[in-house]
């Protein structure tokens, strides 16, 4: 049951990240790859702490 839950929070981390990285263009943040790739990355504690992050995972999830 516990590698259940884990491969069940591993894929949740990597959908966020793939949404992310696919919606990335719609964002304000500045098109560079190493953007991308650090907030896509890091996007469940940006979520958590920064509500400009959130505004903006929202608009590259939904298209806002």
């Amino acid at each position: 049951m516990g590698k259940l839950i884990i491969l069940g929070l591993i894929a949740g981390y990597l959908y966020g990240a793939w949404k992310f990285w696919k919606g990335f263009e719609r964002t304000n943040f500045t098109p560079s790859l190493t953007n991308r790739i650090g907030l896509a990355l890091l996007w469940p504690a940006l979520f958590a702490t920064n509500s400009s992050y959130r505004r903006n995972f929202r608009k590259a999830l939904k298209g806002q």
